[in-house]
């Protein structure tokens, strides 16, 4: 099967990649909604970045349905989630540092984020496979440490949250992409709620305005997009 990044809107995807399916973030039940947790099978591990209502999201009922799969966060995070599921044995608890690896072909490697958590401490996630590799900012205001990750992992893709007010708005997620330096860049946690103000659109426009040389990928709610 071909690899592919799949959106189901806010912070959730679906990647497909080094032969595994893996969610991150999957918050499915949303105001923007397009697909029911109970739909979501055959997965083979949940990443959540930190420990909000709308990432951790459904991923207690995902798990249930799916019980091969594995949930991978900063170890409290994930051993709170697998206990929620029943069964502790089911976490992978890490935490911000080198690579996990998973599989022969697949690493993730959780990094620093500016942001707050009920439980654990908020991070992102780089996942590592055959395919490419992918950056999911989870929340974050601009940080540093990005730059960081731009030079050690050279995410292909960067997966970014835009929407502002808990995130970063268009200006900081375009001087974000300038120390990344993907190839592709996908907005994420935008339109969910009004007090999310962020555009695709706005962050085009700032990355314009930076110079940068970018294919930005804007995924509706239900897309999909391949991994070359």
């Amino acid at each position: 099967m071909v690899g592919y990044i799949k959106f189901y809107g806010h912070s959730a995807f679906e990647l497909w990649i080094s032969n595994r399916k893996i969610l991150i973030d999957p918050w499915l039940s949303h105001p923007l909604k397009v697909a029911d947790p109970s739909e979501i099978k055959n997965v083979d591990y949940v990443l959540i970045t930190h420990g909000h209502f709308d990432h951790i999201g459904d991923a207690i009922t995902i798990l249930k349905n799916n019980p091969n799969a594995k949930v991978v966060a900063v170890y409290e995070t994930a051993d709170h989630v697998a206990k929620q599921v029943g069964d502790a044995g089911r976490a992978i608890g890490a935490n911000i540092g080198g690579p996990v690896r998973l599989e022969d072909n697949l690493k993730v490697a959780f990094v620093p984020a500016n942001h707050s958590s009920p439980v654990g401490a908020p991070t992102g996630v780089v996942v590592i496979g055959d395919e490419a590799t992918v950056y999911h900012a989870g929340d974050t205001g601009i940080t540093s440490e990005m730059e960081l990750i731009g030079k050690i992992y050279k995410p292909d893709i960067a997966l970014l949250p835009i929407g502002g007010h808990f995130t970063m708005d268009p200006v900081e997620a375009a001087y974000a992409v300038a120390m990344i330096k993907p190839k592709v860049v996908i907005p994420m946690h935008y339109g969910t709620f009004p007090v999310l103000y962020g555009t695709p659109e706005e962050f085009k426009q700032e990355l314009q305005k930076l110079g940068i040389d970018v294919e930005v990928v804007i995924l509706k709610p239900g897309d999909t997009y391949t991994l070359q």
